[in-house]
């Protein structure tokens, strides 16, 4: 037999029923017992039902109540998944799926396994990421607790939407499918809750095609508490949206630090001004340009966190930020970082002799505190450029 061709693997992708499982049905499982093999059940009878070529796969994340028995009892193929964690679980499960296709559910009987087709549907249509909508199919009177339903997921989806500029509308939806080749190429690294909003973020920053479906979601079946933490994992979602947008942490808070900054340097460096009965004097001035300071160690922080998320594969190439380096280079940013300090050295000398002509006395003139607050800026700003352009230089060797 000869090599497949691309022509060959392009009409595998399209018709894969004909030489492989077209979707493999995986739930994460951890003392589920209750539920696990109602789940299983409820999804081979819906694969089966709607003809499609598949398997259940349970991710055991180390159970020790029999789950294991009726997941197997029900139909499932079991793998066993050491290291503990909601994203350990459904990674070693998707490595484990022999389908084209993969759809996560938790296995809670919470979700309704006769919308598969649904999913799959998008899917052969060419969706690469299909998420279920629990908001447009119906949420059950006690499924969702009313923090989660008002705020909590209106909140944390509106977040990820800025950030990543996601279409998705329910970001923590528990039911998704996806193309096992396109979750490959999101390289997830997330071990814990963070797993589905990595899977969200990636998907649209490597401007996959995203699509939703409508969902149900059903009052949690077990008697146990479930394992999500509304606090603690709230915050763990926050917390992974920022660390994956360098512009919404860093990068837009610099900026605006910058300009209030230097609008403030720019009204007050002339002399004091008044509002009212209010006096800005050179004491504003000094917060002005701390404000410029702190604007412009988020902005480094900003480009330091893109180039390494970059090179380490957590962010896709950025176009933009090649282009920026096309004009910015280590030579670049010393020449500037050394007039900075150029600058702040002949205005502390002239600050020096000024002060020298009144015998080394206190300072009373406001106007040489201005040159010395901003000959003081100077000296601290320059050495700052000088060095994080030793340090992006540093960051590109891997790079390069």
């Amino acid at each position: 037999m000869g090599q497949i061709t691309q022509e060959m693997a392009g009409i595998l992708e399209a018709t894969p029923t004909a030489w492989a499982l077209e979707v493999s049905v995986v739930l994460p499982c951890l003392n589920e017992r209750e539920t696990v093999g109602i789940c299983v059940a409820k999804a081979v009878a819906a694969l089966e039902s709607a003809g499609i070529k598949g398997e259940v796969i349970v991710a055991d994340n180390g159970s020790s109540d029999g789950s294991v028995e009726l997941a197997q009892a029900a139909g499932a193929r079991v793998v066993h998944v050491q290291h503990r964690g909601y994203g350990n679980a459904l990674r070693g499960g998707i490595q484990a799926a022999r389908g084209t296709y993969v759809l996560m559910a938790d296995s809670d009987d919470s979700y309704d396994f006769a919308h598969i087709p649904r999913f799959v549907e998008q899917l052969r249509n060419g969706s690469e990421l299909v998420m279920g909508n629990r908001f447009l199919g119906g949420i059950e009177k006690g499924a969702m607790p009313p923090l989660h339903r008002y705020l909590g997921n209106p909140v944390l989806t509106a977040i990820g939407r800025l950030f990543s500029r996601s279409p998705c509308k329910d970001f923590h939806c528990g039911i998704r499918a996806f193309r096992k080749q396109s979750y490959e190429r999101m390289d997830i690294r997330s071990t814990g809750m963070e797993f589905a909003s990595e899977m969200v973020v990636k998907a649209s920053l490597l401007q996959m095609k995203v699509t939703e479906v409508p969902t149900t979601l059903s009052p949690d079946a077990r008697s146990h508490p479930p394992h999500l933490h509304t606090w603690h994992d709230g915050w763990r979602h926050l917390r992974f949206l920022l660390m994956y947008s360098p512009r919404w942490l860093f990068l837009y808070p610099g900026i605006a630090s910058i300009i209030v900054g230097f609008a403030a340097c720019v009204w007050l460096m002339p002399g004091p001004r008044r509002i009212g009965d209010i006096v800005f004097d050179v004491h504003t001035l000094a917060y002005g340009l701390g404000s410029m300071l702190v604007g412009f160690q988020l902005v480094t922080f900003a480009v330091f966190t893109k180039i390494f998320a970059i090179t380490e594969g957590l962010l896709p190439e950025d176009p933009r930020l090649n282009r920026l380096f096309d004009y910015i280079k280590l030579e670049t940013g010393l020449i500037v970082g050394a007039i900075f300090v150029a600058v702040g050295v002949a205005g502390s000398i002239f600050a020096l002799s000024t002060w020298a002509h009144s015998s080394f006395g206190p300072i009373t003139s406001e106007n040489l505190l201005r040159i010395v607050l901003f000959s003081v800026s100077a000296l601290i700003l320059g050495p700052q450029i000088i060095f994080s352009s030793f340090f992006l230089s540093i960051l590109g060797l891997r790079r390069r």
